[in-house]
């Protein structure tokens, strides 16, 4: 599967990571052959990794502030949401957001929450072998694993 496979098969989220169009888009990934829904959740893994960095993850969340009125920092499982939200709105977004930090700040608010997004692929397998996937990724996808993404982290 090629990254524009990848992108083709997420357009079908027509730009949000809603149940409904998780399951339709687990529906068509489940009707391809398995190394497809596997180089799907490699593409996935890599695409929410790819955003995981400082810049992106120390934007506040829009809408919300602290007791005090400051900015309101987002939580590790509210930015890989956020990042899940920009991927499911597609790859012109994601390039974008990749670009420029402010492409990305909309994806904060709570109007977006693409945590569904991220069980598409074990669902898709279900739907294929009937059977429960346990696999790993090349990319861990989870907050603050990209340690180039966030230099302070290293060690």
């Amino acid at each position: 599967m090629t990254w524009a496979d990848f992108w083709a098969l997420t357009a079908t989220l027509n730009g949000r990571a809603t149940e409904a169009n998780c399951h339709r888009l687990a529906k068509r990934l489940s009707r391809r052959p398995l190394p497809d829904i596997t180089a799907f959740a490699e593409h996935h893994a890599e695409a929410l990794y790819r955003l995981d960095q400082e810049q992106f993850g120390s934007l506040p969340v829009i809408g919300m502030t602290t007791e005090t009125g400051g900015p309101f920092p987002q939580s590790g499982d509210s930015f890989l949401y956020a990042r899940c939200a920009v991927v499911a709105a597609g790859r012109q977004t994601w390039e974008n957001a990749l670009a420029d930090p402010a492409e990305f700040a909309p994806y904060t608010s709570l109007d977006y929450d693409g945590e569904r997004l991220l069980y598409i692929p074990d669902e898709a397998y279900e739907l294929a072998t009937g059977k429960e996937w346990h696999r790993g990724t090349r990319y861990c996808y989870e907050s603050f694993s990209n340690k180039e993404g966030w230099p302070h982290l290293r060690t």
